[in-house]
């Protein structure tokens, strides 16, 4: 009772942790709603290659988590610890790259390479503050409670980043009018050429250079967001060293860690659930902007209805936190996952109406809590797990952290690159101001039929997962046994 004491984390501590979280959610909302809109309709980059840039970009990302969970591993402590300093050093290149995402250059060619450098540049940054961030988890306190109460703090404060970065993205350029094309199928042969000029002339011009000023209002104010939450962490946080590890100090051998790592059989079965779970999460981010632009024909009201998910979602965080904590977080899985099912297909079975469309955001918004929380409170879990399997092998918390991004990240980056490729032979039109028939079947089948069967799968696969309620506990005594 009294080594638990000491190990209790003060409200103030678990806030500033929780803080930490939200420059990855800000950024990764707005870039995940908004940039293939964005490089289609604003930058006007020709939908191939802007699939090229979407998956290239989501691959590096997912590449760089290994690499930075690598280099990591072999840092040495400093006086700030070990984490600490990959979050200081990163933050303000992360922020002028994340800016330059959202700036149109003035050049005929290279604009395709300007986004895919500029792009994979702030994946690999974000990474160096999120890995060491998401591995600090372990370095807060030993005690199972504490760290499950400071990762529901943490998620709170990561969906309340998604809200901003929907709200601010959102908001901002929502204020401004992006020009469309009508088809030219909607005009006769003889004033189909008018009709072209007339979209050339200066009002148009104008509105897309407000368009453009719009993204990097945005950006800037989601840069200075990113500061002042680096900030609040690096101030109010302190990184503990494992009692274990201040026995030895023998550098850790991370391929003979990744090799253990890899061979833990829990770790491999929660991976495998949670990417189907992120790679549906993913496919209705990435294309729900379009889905509601040109499908529902909301163009004005996306963002909208985009807040009204993320609010829903941050509101019901702490019923998620009671709920694992009273029935377990196997059975919150279940219920928390599943319960998207049904809004997913309702949002293309019913015919587009703006209140049916925003009381499916909130309900579907309550399933989106669900998959922010639970994967980052059962990780957790595993590595005690994984402690008590080797009890002499330690420092691997990075390895465990930065695979269970790469693999989601990566699968996210296939499934994006080839939503935008499926758009693009489904015949896109560029700053259209609707679409062809095939491509709103195609993001119908993009937001609902394919998350619906994805969900459905990592159900299954959850119930090969091992660590249940009754487990944790014998792990969380065995645990204090041993320490």
């Amino acid at each position: 009772r009294l080594q638990e004491s000491r190990e209790r984390l003060s409200v103030c501590s678990k806030l500033c942790y929780a803080v930490g979280g939200a420059p990855y959610q800000i950024t990764g909302c707005a870039l995940g709603f908004f940039l293939q809109i964005y490089l289609l309709d604003v930058a006007q980059v020709d939908a191939f290659y802007a699939s090229i840039i979407l998956f290239a970009g989501r691959v590096w990302d997912a590449i760089t988590d290994p690499m930075v969970g690598f280099f990591i591993s072999k840092t040495s402590w400093t006086r700030f610890g070990r984490l600490m300093p990959w979050i200081i050093f990163s933050t303000p290149f992360a922020i002028i790259s994340y800016f330059l995402i959202w700036f149109v250059p003035d050049i005929s060619t290279g604009q395709v390479m300007w986004y895919l450098v500029f792009y994979c540049a702030f994946q690999t940054l974000v990474t160096c503050f999120h890995v060491p961030y998401s591995a600090l988890t372990m370095f807060i306190s030993r005690e199972q409670s504490e760290r499950d109460s400071a990762t529901a703090y943490r998620m709170t404060v990561e969906v309340l980043g998604t809200v901003l970065g929907t709200a601010i993205q959102g908001q901002i350029v929502g204020k401004a009018n992006t020009p469309c094309i009508e088809s030219p199928f909607f005009f006769g042969l003889t004033n189909s050429s008018v009709a072209m000029e007339e979209l050339n002339m200066t009002h148009d011009t104008e509105s897309l250079t407000d368009t453009r000023n719009a993204y990097m209002i945005a950006a800037g104010v989601i840069g200075g967001l990113y500061i002042l939450c680096a900030l609040i962490l690096l101030l109010g946080v302190r990184e503990k060293r494992e009692s274990s590890e201040l026995q030895s100090d023998k550098p850790v051998s991370f391929f003979q860690g990744l090799k253990l790592v890899m061979n833990h059989g829990p770790y491999i079965k929660l991976i495998a659930g949670f990417l189907f779970t992120s790679l549906a999460f993913m496919l209705l981010e990435g294309n729900f902007a379009l889905f509601c632009t040109y499908t529902l024909g909301f163009r004005n009201e996306f963002q909208n209805i985009l807040l009204a998910i993320m609010l829903s979602a941050t509101l019901t965080i702490p019923f998620w936190q009671w709920f694992l904590t009273r029935f377990g977080k196997k059975r919150a899985v279940y219920v928390g996952i599943s319960s998207a099912i049904p809004f997913l297909i309702a949002v293309v079975v019913l015919d587009s109406n703006l209140f049916v469309t925003y009381v499916v955001a909130v309900a579907a918004g309550i399933s989106v809590a669900a998959a922010f929380l639970l994967p980052w409170s059962m990780l957790p879990d595993v590595i005690d797990d994984f402690k008590l399997q080797h009890p002499s092998s330690h420092g691997h918390e990075a390895i465990f952290f930065s695979f269970y991004v790469f693999f989601t990240k990566f699968t996210a980056g296939v499934s994006l690159g080839i939503s935008t490729l499926s758009l693009d032979f489904a015949g896109y039109q560029t700053r259209g101001c609707s679409q062809p028939g095939q491509v709103n079947f195609t993001l119908k089948m993009l937001v609902s039929a394919v998350p619906v069967g994805l969900i459905l799968l990592s159900l299954l696969l959850f119930k090969l997962y091992p660590i249940d309620e009754e487990k944790r506990r014998k792990n969380k005594k065995a645990l204090q046994d041993l320490r």
